[in-house]
């Protein structure tokens, strides 16, 4: 079975998730974030699940010393990788924001896993959001790019197109 695996990054607001979820009708998807397991911590220290500027900077510096002091993301990421190479699944996506971040779980993969920046959407008409995971999503050289400016139902087409594509379908 043809697998890939894709850091999918973009900036917050820009239809990701949508995407991911659009994918899942038409291939055997996993979805997961880096920071999702940094959300539960966040959420023992009083986060209410808000993904306001003020949130997602709380949630970015969260990370950061995660990574500074185990590289807790990484590791648990990698543990889903191994899982999911192993499964039926045809697509895991591993929402990572931070350049650094992306080329670590790449090289940690072998260079199995690929990048993709998703465009668009109106959060990419602010140049600043206060947060070094936002702000530098565009600091990395991806191997695949999707301008999300289409309706749901042509980003729909468009997008499975470019994963069946990737899988070599």
């Amino acid at each position: 079975m043809k697998k890939a695996v894709l850091v999918i990054n973009g900036a917050g607001g820009v239809g990701k998730d949508t995407l991911c979820d659009l994918a899942e009708k038409h291939l055997k998807i996993r979805n997961i974030s880096t920071i999702t397991p940094i959300k539960e911590l966040a959420r023992m220290c009083g986060w209410d699940g808000s993904k306001d500027d003020r949130s997602r900077k709380f949630l970015a510096d969260m990370k950061q010393l995660t990574v500074a002091y185990n590289d807790f993301p990484t590791n648990w990421a990698m543990g889903v990788f191994r899982e999911f190479m192993k499964n039926d699944e045809q697509i895991l996506f591993v929402h990572i924001r931070e350049p650094e971040e992306i080329e670590k779980f790449i090289r940690a993969t072998d260079g199995f896993a690929k990048a993709l920046l998703v465009r668009g959407g109106e959060r990419m008409k602010k140049s600043h959001y206060g947060n070094a995971a936002d702000d530098c999503v565009e600091n990395y050289k991806y191997d695949y790019y999707f301008m999300n400016d289409k309706t749901l139902a042509e980003a729909e087409v468009s997008f499975v197109a470019l994963l069946k594509e990737i899988l070599g379908e």
